[in-house]
């Protein structure tokens, strides 16, 4: 009886532990992950601990496998470092280890080259990344860079990459709500360091989310499109999808495009501003019968830039500028002022926030023409400007001396 009941014991502890290596169920969404972890020297060394604990806390409350999320961390400081690729760690507690095992890099926070490199990553076959899956950034910032942020991730949102912004209590919000995918109110959590595990669960729900969809949804809506994404109904051998578009108020005109079975997602470009549309996707299947998805999504308002600037107040070393500002649900998140002489030489650039319309320029020289372009930045990532000439007046000229009178202490020769 003992021996029947050593080897029970021994198939039951076999089988359990098999059942623990296959990794996550079939189930589960698949898609690439990266972790993009402000590693420079702003940040300090506290802080970096805090942030790694609460990197590993949340690789533990994904389904990281081979046959689902794959993950990957890149290291922001003077040069992007790759952690570890996607498709190293075949487990999630592999993925634990590493991220635990991360030292800090130090050096400049140059987001934006990270971000560029971040890009290449995601869909690089040689950095284990795969075609046709979802893609999810999550970016753990202090909330500086030393570069510019706003068009790298607009290039990511653009190739259909969620973008999450962790920032630990400080950074320009309007910035930040720039860089994180839309609606910012579920993408961007401010919290203070010591505060990471209160976010854990609900970015953990909310990448899951992003991988896998339940429904034909909507994201990163424009002037002039959005990105639609639906959970994987098919298969490529059981089916295609058709996928519709036409504008509300003109069903007649709609667009249609064929898609296989295995595509989870498409963009939509060329779309007029401020419009309704409707969307519909239809999966073909002579496996099932599966009902069609409707949607609504309305286009933003165009963007708008800066109209009629107006130079006034010239002075020889100054003039003051002044435009018509962006407005409307779509309006400037701020305003970028360049100015330089028309015969070449340096130009210098001035910053202005939302809400101003006019600033002065410092330290022209007299008798000097300048062109000066003043650059509206949107939510989108995106940029309108303007330009216009000034000329800047001659300044005072040297006197020459007066001769003095016999009278003013001098002697008549």
């Amino acid at each position: 009886m003992l021996p029947w009941t050593v080897l029970g014991l021994a198939l039951s502890l076999r089988l359990a532990r098999s059942g623990a290596e296959r990794g996550p169920p079939a189930s589960a969404p698949q898609g690439d992950l990266l972790f993009l972890l402000d590693s420079s020297a702003s940040v300090s060394h506290y802080e970096f601990s805090r942030v790694r604990e609460f990197l590993g806390r949340l690789a533990a409350l994904l389904p990281l496998g081979p046959g689902a999320l794959r993950a990957s961390l890149v290291h922001v400081g003077s040069w992007p470092h790759t952690e570890f690729p996607f498709g190293q760690h075949s487990s999630g507690s592999a993925i634990q280890d590493a991220i635990h095992a991360a030292a800090q890099r130090m050096g400049d926070t140059n987001t934006g080259l990270a971000l560029a490199y971040a890009k290449e990553q995601l869909f690089a076959k040689a950095a284990g990344a795969r075609p046709g899956v979802p893609k999810v950034l999550v970016w753990v910032t202090d909330g500086g860079s030393s570069d510019p942020v706003g068009p790298p991730m607009q290039e990511l949102k653009d190739l259909g990459v969620t973008v999450f912004v962790v920032s630990t209590g400080r950074g320009n919000l309007l910035e930040l709500s720039a860089a994180a995918s839309a609606p910012a109110e579920k993408h961007l959590h401010f919290v203070d360091v010591d505060d990471l595990h209160i976010i854990t669960q609900t970015l953990r729900g909310s990448i899951l989310d992003a991988m896998w969809p339940h429904q034909l949804r909507a994201s990163e809506v424009t002037s002039s499109g959005f990105r639609l994404a639906w959970p994987p109904l098919l298969t490529a051998d059981s089916g295609y999808y058709l996928l519709e578009l036409a504008p509300s108020a003109e069903p007649g005109t709609a667009r249609r495009q064929q898609l296989p079975g295995n595509a989870t997602g498409w963009a939509w470009a060329g779309l007029d501003p401020d419009t309704d549309y409707d969307v519909a996707l239809v999966p073909e299947s002579n496996v099932r019968l599966l009902r069609p998805q409707h949607l609504r999504v309305r286009t933003l308002p165009e963007e708008t830039g800066p109209e009629r600037i107006v130079i006034s107040h010239a002075r020889p070393r100054s003039l003051r500028v002044s435009w018509a500002p962006a407005l409307g649900p779509n309006a400037a998140l701020g305003y970028h002022v360049q100015v330089g002489p028309l015969r070449g030489g340096a130009a210098q650039l001035v910053e202005v926030p939302a809400g101003r319309n006019s600033t002065t320029l410092q330290g022209l020289a007299p008798g000097t023409a300048y062109l000066v372009t003043v650059t509206a930045a949107f939510r989108s990532g995106r940029e309108r400007a303007l330009s216009a000439k000034a000329c800047t007046p001659d300044g005072e000229r040297s006197r020459a001396p007066r001769p003095q009178s016999p009278g003013a202490g001098g002697r008549e020769p």
